[in-house]
């Protein structure tokens, strides 16, 4: 660990960051001119770094906003493979260096990083508007998060140091310690661009290890301006490396390369069961089974039961639905209704949804911005199409107008439990209503999903709460709320089955995934060894 005693630092409680109140006039200027600064700024070019050496490749990614797909946010590099092979030797040799490093000081920088986010948080809720089409406050929540991933896993490091405490036998001194891993490569997400990517990153370098930032396509521009900050709050350029471009060309060089000690990946079902699959296949000269930490998706259920404040589970079915675009793993996109109240919520439904404005996302006054790309615009489209011959459209249901990659919010009514629309992640602002005989049918339909990523209910009953807390198999389960906003520390955030390996970041679990343990026993005294265990 490079340290051999726990962290000396006086580190205060943690506490998640507080939201900027935009609608004080003081901080909406203050957020007009952060975005006018940032605006200035979109079109830079920014390089590739191995080892501390800025490259650069005669293939470019450009990067536009998904608002205004003709305005360029960042041209980027495509690495080629041996770029990729390249980083993974580099960080190799780097590892023995860095490892070493006191955790003290390691944590010191994952503190040094989350001020520095904090400092420029309305610069980086504009970049966040701009290249991933987060609304204000969807931006804001987005930064705070990445600030508490900072904050949590620096306290959670300080904990982890040194050595840990033992059962002691007669005549040993016994102790356990934590070690890093190795090299590891990072694979974020573009829907939480800044925030998975801070978290996955700072994981896994105040751990000790040696990282490969490979990020979104989507969303590079954001992880350039990231990797910027990494080097701004200490982090040395032996420790990371930052390179963008295609999976195709240089995901699976990286995942597969024998010196890659583990992946931490954010992303779709499918690449995700790749990555593993890829990873489990020892290659030439490997000495070690690859560690997979991955977040696959959902395919998230709101249970309204017959007894239950239906007003309050009409406004967390639609925020939890349709808060940015739908376009997160853990958003509602099946609401299963009690017959008792199911026409009632519909037709309260309708209007709440048809209240929400979609627009430019630069502008505070829409709540639904654009979908991330012209592809996912006619991917989501086209379930659409499909879940109108699966059920009734209530409101929605057309693509959007205009330059950017927008959609309306969709809702469609009346949706069996085996339709391609309540069975599929869709990833967009669409949601199924479906009808349940009875409670135990909703937790029935609610559990008849390949994926247990996040869920809800919204009940009045104390025993259909009890049975939803022991029986509605997701990796995390909310009572009479919205069924998104996890917040770090409060809701460790991973689910079941096809949702990955429930990984359970920004817990007290995480960093162990980013660690592996040692146990050392030293004889002391003439007491006799043990014959027992292993």
């Amino acid at each position: 660990m490079g340290s051999a005693a726990k962290s000396e630092l006086k580190l205060a409680e943690f506490r998640n960051e507080a939201y900027t109140d935009f609608t004080q006039p003081e901080n909406r200027r203050r957020m007009e001119e952060a975005q006018a600064r940032v605006r200035a700024l979109l079109g830079r070019e920014y390089s590739l770094t191995i080892g501390g050496k800025k490259l650069k490749t005669d293939a470019k990614l450009i990067s536009t906003n998904p608002a205004r797909p003709s305005e360029v946010v960042g041209t980027l590099q495509k690495a080629t493979s041996e770029m990729a092979n390249e980083a993974v030797e580099t960080m190799y040799r780097n590892f023995a260096v860095w490892s070493k490093t006191p955790a003290e000081d390691r944590v010191r920088m994952a503190l040094k990083l989350a001020a520095i986010i904090r400092e420029r948080k309305l610069e980086f809720d504009a970049w966040l508007v701009f290249e991933a089409g987060k609304t204000w406050p969807e931006a804001e929540a987005e930064v705070a998060e990445a600030i508490d991933f900072c904050e949590y896993y620096a306290r959670e490091m300080a904990r982890l140091a040194g050595v840990q405490p033992v059962v002691q036998l007669p005549g040993e001194r016994d102790e356990m310690r934590y070690l890093a891993l190795g090299v590891g490569v990072v694979v974020p997400p573009w829907n939480f661009a800044l925030a998975i990517l801070c978290g996955m990153t700072v994981a896994a370098l105040v751990t000790g290890n040696t990282v490969i930032i490979k990020p979104s396509s989507e969303t590079p521009t954001i992880a350039a301006v990231f990797a910027e900050t990494l080097t701004e709050a200490g982090f040395p350029a032996d420790a990371f490396c930052f390179l963008t471009g295609s999976g195709g060309a240089i995901g699976d060089v990286l995942v597969s390369h024998p010196k890659t000690r583990f992946i931490s990946f954010t992303g779709s079902r499918d690449v995700g069961l790749h990555i593993n699959e890829l990873a489990a296949k020892p290659q030439k000269g490997q000495i070690w089974i690859k560690r997979v930490v991955a977040e696959m998706g959902g395919k998230d259920a709101i249970i309204v039961d017959g007894e239950c404040d239906l007003d309050a589970a009409v406004e967390g079915v639609a925020v939890s639905a349709f808060g940015y675009q739908g376009q997160k793993c853990s958003a509602c996109s099946r609401a299963i209704v009690h017959a008792d109240v199911y026409d009632e919520f519909v037709a309260k439904l309708k209007p709440r949804v048809e209240k929400i404005a979609v627009g430019p996302p630069d502008d505070p006054s829409f709540y639904m911005g654009p979908v991330i790309s012209a592809s996912a615009k006619k991917t989501i489209t086209g379930y659409i199409e499909t879940g109108k011959s699966e059920g009734r459209v209530l409101t929605g249901g057309a693509a959007g107008s205009g330059e950017g990659h927008f959609i309306p919010p969709t809702v469609i009514v009346d949706v069996d439990s085996k339709a391609r629309i309540f069975q599929e992640e869709i990833f967009g602002p669409v949601l199924a209503v479906s009808k349940a005989r009875d409670f135990e049918h909703a937790l029935e339909m609610a559990n008849d999903s390949q994926y247990g990523l996040t869920g809800a209910i919204y009940s009045n009953n104390s025993a259909h709460v009890q049975r939803a807390r022991e029986e509605f198999f997701v990796g995390n389960m909310y009572i009479n709320r919205k069924c998104t906003g996890a917040m770090v520390g409060a809701h460790p955030f991973g689910g079941f089955n096809m949702s990955g390996t429930d990984s359970k970041a920004g817990g007290p679990d995480y960093l162990l995934l980013f660690l592996q343990a040692k146990s050392i026993a030293e004889k002391i005294t003439a007491a006799p060894t043990p014959v027992g265990g292993e």
